[in-house]
Parts: structure tokens; sequence; C-alpha cells
């Protein structure tokens, strides 16, 4: 193992210095008169890039691999996997230390100032209020909280949650360089992250298995990480070839410029290891499960070192000049700081036909419809029904999240109050509703397989262990999660938040998946019919509901006689000159919060009082059968005791008689519904 990583480490590290030479990355030329960090900055930077990236990808692959592809113990993960997580905690470490290094090397490569010569102030402002440093600042305090959650404990849930937490720390840069000077935030950023996501998953995850290959059951986790790479391949080829059409700008800047030339062997990198996952699908995991591993390790091996030469190159298109320039001679502040041309005056075609795609929510749609219809096709292949209105629902309410955060309107909600405040309320009341009425988690608990090793944790399995937590527990209470969607509303919009949101396109994304889940809670808990939920009577629900109506029609009116502007540090900036004034449309916007919110309320209603309706049925049904039960059977029910207790009862009051143990016993005690239904006779 330990020949194959240097042999892996010394072609990633010359694939990159071949790389930086070839595509200008590095160019070593000095120029009279222009300012230079110097030759150590200029190979520092890109090799502790490297070296960052290589310890993030390290650091996923052993947490993933200890938390979900490796059979556990109980409640607790592997004696590999305890092994793999005391190794995190020292690649967490550095990975700490070589971003908080990066800092330092990116002020010194933004201000040609040699490293040695820069200001406490200068990078201590870089790192506070760049995007770029801030991206860095953020993922070294990440890789220290997962430092310290990898020596928390061996528990599985906490493992997975310092696998995610790693997941999530590998992001914050992505956001920042090529991408975010392009042209098209929603596209290239949003591809990017994707990528590196998906290609962190990939090849640590192969380095977690080669270090588990002495592993009892070594097979079963390869086959397990298989799927997983197979579908990192995908994600990786579609985010990738995504975020190149971004940057190279047309066909004819592949064969005609560097950058195009370093992508094209990127491909070529993809493609071979593509075949060596087809490889081991076909021969070497068959083999392994026979007991013949050395097939599967040699070709894992050298699926390793090329994915390296991958890293590589990822690193040397960073710092490689692209076809499409990060800014023209004359740039425009605003395209720069929206990531596109401002919309003109708001038209029908405009709003419905000038579309605005992020590829996150055009990834969760098409990943949320096909798993969804794939659940459906395996319930009627077990021969069970599964309601066509509930199929009908959800991809009502996943099309619905692609409209709004794909159409026009996307543009506009930008630029425009109003137009914003209408993406948060169907974000949050309109797909909300329609996904609870799919009820994906009732389909997924009937059609996701349960491993085949008890101690092996699944899809669906992880899903229960998330259901019955005490987190959840507590966020699925009725007042709890009205307290998360009202105080949303009211933070977002009344606690300056908004505009900090709108300005990162991280910062805007996360908003726009906060508006699904606090409604999708909010919803799941008042009409959901999914397990889980807690039983709660539909009378608290209406009132929690009629809560939430109050505290919506609140806001809006709040927002109607608000005098100041909300968000005034973007708004100015991005307000355009066809419209309104920003108090005239902030009004607009309060107006149509007031108002949109009443057929969904009138909607979520009805269905409460059905429900109220519908368990009242089932109680005096229930009552209805015991008293036929007892009748039957020659024997009094509850009912006819307890009413007989308080006619004992009245009598004992008006003569000084005590009432009897019997019929006390049953007055302490009786039958759910028996002391409302007496009272009613």
């Amino acid at each position: 193992m330990w020949r194959t990583t240097v042999t892996a480490a010394g072609v990633t590290v010359i694939v990159l210095v071949v790389a930086l030479r070839f595509g200008g990355g590095i160019d070593g030329a000095v120029l009279p008169g222009i300012p230079s960090p110097g030759v150590v900055t200029e190979w520092t930077l890109p090799v502790l890039t490297l070296v960052a990236n290589l310890l993030g990808v390290l650091t996923v692959g052993f947490t993933v691999t200890a938390a979900f592809l490796l059979p556990g113990d109980g409640a607790s993960v592997a004696a590999r996997g305890w092994v793999l997580l005391r190794r995190t905690t020292w690649l967490a470490l550095l990975w700490a230390v070589t971003s908080g290094a990066l800092i330092v090397y990116t002020v010194s490569d933004v201000l040609a100032v040699p490293a040695g010569q820069l200001s406490r102030h200068a990078i201590v402002s870089f790192a506070f209020s760049i995007s770029q440093g801030q991206a860095l600042l953020l993922q070294t305090g990440l890789a220290l909280a997962v430092a310290v959650l990898s020596r928390g404990g061996v528990s599985r849930g906490l493992a997975a949650v310092t696998a995610v937490l790693a997941m999530v720390t590998v992001l914050p840069p992505a956001f920042t360089g090529h991408a975010a000077g392009a042209g098209n935030h929603q596209i290239a950023v949003t591809s990017l992250a994707l990528h590196v996501l998906a290609a962190s998953l990939w090849v640590g995850g192969l380095a977690g298995l080669l270090l588990v290959r002495r592993h009892r059951r070594f097979a079963d986790t390869a086959a397990r990480y298989s799927r997983l790479a197979l579908g990192c391949f995908v994600a990786t080829a579609i985010s990738g070839g995504a975020n190149a059409v971004v940057r190279l700008g047309g066909w004819g800047e592949v064969w005609g410029s560097r950058y195009g030339v370093l992508v094209l062997l990127k491909v070529f990198g993809l493609a071979v290891v593509g075949v060596i996952g087809l490889a081991h699908r076909r021969r070497t995991l068959p083999a392994l499960r026979s007991g013949a591993p050395r097939g599967f390790l040699r070709l894992a091996a050298g699926e390793l070192v090329v994915l390296g030469a991958a890293v590589g190159l990822a690193v040397a298109l960073s710092r490689t000049p692209t076809p499409v320039p990060e800014g023209s001679v004359e740039p425009d502040p605003l395209v720069e700081l929206l990531g596109f041309a401002p919309p003109g005056p708001p038209t029908a075609v405009r709003m419905l036909g000038d579309p605005l795609p992020d590829l996150f929510f055009l990834t969760v749609v098409v990943l949320g419809i096909a798993a969804y219809l794939a659940g459906v096709r395996r319930m009627r292949r077990a021969g069970h029904d599964w309601p066509i209105s509930r199929t009908a629902s959800w991809i009502a309410g996943m099309l619905t999240l692609a409209a709004i955060t794909g159409l026009g309107v996307a543009r506009y909600a930008y630029v425009l109050f109003s137009a914003h405040m209408v993406q948060h309320m169907v974000l949050s009341m309109v797909v909300p509703i329609l996904l609870v009425g799919g009820a994906p988690v009732t389909l997924a608990l009937r059609t996701l397989r349960r491993p085949a090793d008890p101690q092996v944790r699944g899809a669906r399995e992880w899903l229960l262990v998330v259901l019955h937590s005490r987190l959840f527990r507590l966020l699925s209470h009725p007042l709890v999660a009205l307290g998360v969607y009202v105080v949303s509303l009211y933070g977002l919009y009344l606690g300056d938040l908004l505009g900090t949101l709108m300005r990162y396109h991280l910062g805007h994304l996360a908003m726009l998946v906060h508006f699904v889940l606090a409604g999708y809670l909010l919803f799941w808990v008042l009409i959901g019919v999914d397990p889980g939920r807690r039983r709660v009577h539909p009378a608290l629900l209406t009132v929690v509901h009629f809560l939430a109506m109050v505290a919506h029609a609140f806001f809006g009116f709040v927002l109607l006689q608000s005098t100041s502007v909300i968000a005034p540090d973007w708004y100015l900036a991005v307000h355009p000159a066809w419209a309104s004034s920003l108090l005239a449309d902030q009004h607009l916007g309060a107006g149509l919060a007031w108002a949109f919110g009443e057929l969904p309320a009138v909607v979520i209603m009805l269905i409460l009082v059905r429900q109220w309706i519908r368990s009242d049925e089932r109680e005096q049904a229930r009552v209805d059968r015991a008293a036929d039960r007892a009748e039957a059977g020659g024997g009094e029910d509850d009912l006819a005791r307890y009413n007989a207790f308080l006619a004992v009862a009245a009598a004992s009051s008006a003569g000084g008689v005590p009432v009897p143990e019997s019929a006390s016993a049953v007055a302490e005690n009786p039958a759910p519904g028996v002391r409302r239904e007496s009272h009613e006779k």
C-alpha cells in the first residue's frame, strides 16, 4: 500500500509541474516594472493547493469508508473503521494547517508581494473580508472540527456526522477562483462544487478501501464502493463537462488553447478509470469474492495512480489562464456581482422563457424524480399498489422546484424584492406541500432493500436512524416546526441577513434550500402520512396551522407598514433603472406575501379538518366494535361500565353512600374516548 501511495504521489507531483509549465500557470518570467510575488510563492501556492486537496480527499475517503462502507460492530464502527478515524485526526489537522498556510501565500500572490514581506493586517483583512480568504478560513475551521469529531468516540452515528462534515469541508474553495469569476455562477460554481465532491468521494474512497484490504469482508466492502464509484464517475463526468463548457466558451478552444488541451487530458484520464471500473465490475469483483484478491488490488492501485494524476491536472487547471477571461477590459460590476447580464422589464415571456438554470437544483430534481419512479416501479413489481395521486404530487413538486429556481423568474429574484418574495413563497409553501403529498419516506421504507449483512447500514437503515433520533423527534414537534418556520421568516428579512446571503452564491443557495426544508418540515408535521411523525390530535395541528397563518399574515402586514428598505446594500447595487422605487417594490412584495398564503392555507385547513373528522370516525368505530364484542360475549363494555359508574356516583352523592372500588377503578382508567362519548350520551 505504501509503495502504491508513494507512486501515486510522485505521479501527481510530476503531472502538476508539467501541466503548470505547459498551461502557463507558472511563467517564471519577470518583466521590468511589473510586481511579482517571487518564485517561492509561484511554486509554493500550487504545491500547497495540491497538498490541501489530497489531504481533503483522504479525509473524506477515510471517514466515509469507516462510517458507510465497512460493516459495523453493533452501534459502533468496526475495529478497522476505528483505525481509519484515528488516522483521520492527523490528516484533518494537517489539512487545517495547509489551508491556513494557503491564506498567506494567496495574499502574497494577489498582492504580488513575497510572503515574508506581508503585514499581519493584510493577511487578516484578506481572511475576513475577501471571499477567497473567507473560504480558506472556513475550511481551516471545519478541518479542525473534523479532527475533533474523529476523536469523539466510536459511535457509527458520530462517524457519519464526521464524514458528512468532511464532505462539506472540501467545498468552500470551490465557490471562489475560476468558477466564481465565470459569467454564469449558477452553472460554473455549482458544477465545480459537485465535481470536487464527487471526485473526493471517488479518490478518497478508493484510498480508504485499499487500507482495509485485509478485512474479512473486504469483498462486500469493495462491492459497495464499486456502486459509489459508479455514481461518482457519472457525477464527475457531467459536472466536469458543464464546467468546461463555461470556461472554454466554444469547441474551437478545446484544441486552440492550452487550457483546452489540459481539459482533454483530464477527459482521457476519466475514460481510463472508467474502463478500469468496468473491469472491476465484470472481472475482479467476482474474483475477489472467490478468494483471489491480487487482480483487484493491482487494478485498484493503477486506478489510484491515474486518479492522482487527474488531481494534479485539476490543480494545474485552477492556475491556468482560461480562454474565457474572468474579467473584460472594462468589466461591468453588475454582471460580475450577479453572474449574468441584468434582465429587462419583466414580461410573461421573460419570466418563463429566459431560463437561469442552477445545476444544483437540476441535479436534485432529476435524481428526485428518477429515484421516486424507481421506487414506484419496484412497488408494482412486488405486486403492491401505489396511489397515482402521490406520484403526481411528488413530480409536480419537483417540477415546480425546477421552474421557480431555473426559469426567468430566478433572474428577477436577484434584482427585485417582489420577485424574490414570489420565489420564497413558492419554495416554502407550494413545493413543500406537493412533496409532502408524495409520501417519499413511506415509499423509501417500503422499497429500499436491506443489506445482506446485518452489520451494514444501508440507506434504509440510516433513514430509520434519522427518524428515530432525538434531534429529529425534537424538530418534528409541531411547535418546534412552527418555530423554525416563523423564526426563519422573520429573522431573514428583519434581522439584516438577506443582503449577506444574496451577495454570495453559496449563501443564496443555502437560503433557497432552507426555504424548502423549513416548509417541508412544517407541512410534513401538519399533513404528512409518513411514519416517524408524532401522534398529535388533528385539533392541535389545526391550532398550529392557524398560528402559522397568523404569523404569516402579520409578517406581510409588518412589511407593508415598513418605511425602511430591507437589504439596502444589495438592492441599491442591483436595482434596475426601469423598476419602481425600492420601497415601492418592497411593498409590492409584502402584499404578495400577505395574499399568497391564502390559498395554500385554505387547502391545509381543509385537509386538517378532514383528518379531524376521520379521526373521530375511527374512534367512534373503535368504541362501537368494543361494544359489539362485549355484547357478543355476554359482558359489559367500557362505555357501559363507565356510565354505570356515573349513575352510582350520582346516587352516592345524593344519599351519602361511598363509591364501590370497582367503579372507582373504571373511573380512573376508562377506555380512550369513553369519557367523551359518555358525556355526549
